[in-house]
């Protein structure tokens, strides 16, 4: 079993990985749009949306896989009404990957988080 940090100071306070490899799955905690260099959120879904994915795609990446080899991904949001903003970053995001999907509705860590994605995956 490998453990990757995307150098987020919530993994440390916390105490998870950013993602985990094992037995060839790439296992991905939720994630935010934090932008984990200088701790700050874009405002709005879809920068969020899509800053969510960027990192999801470089945790991914870290662990030798990417964002065509994931097969399960779970959407979390405080606002089901915003979850259509994303549909196009999302499209673009899996391709033909299109994989198995679940959108909840709930409350995340911080008021101010409008998305948070949490994918597993296949090594390459």
């Amino acid at each position: 079993m490998e453990r990757f940090t995307s150098g987020s100071e919530f993994e440390g306070r916390i105490g998870y990985s950013r993602s985990v490899l094992c037995d060839g799955w790439v296992f991905v905690s939720g994630t935010t749009g934090y932008d984990y260099a200088t701790m700050t959120l874009p405002d709005g879904i879809e920068a969020q949306c899509k800053a969510a994915l960027a990192n999801v795609a470089a945790a991914l990446e870290a662990a030798g896989s990417g964002m065509e080899r994931v097969v399960r991904v779970t959407y979390m949001l405080p606002d089901r009404t915003e979850f259509p903003a994303c549909w196009p970053y999302l499209r673009a995001a899996w391709g033909a990957a299109a994989p198995a999907a679940t959108m909840i509705e709930c409350g995340l860590m911080q008021p101010e988080m409008r998305i948070e994605i949490e994918v597993t995956a296949r090594l390459r």
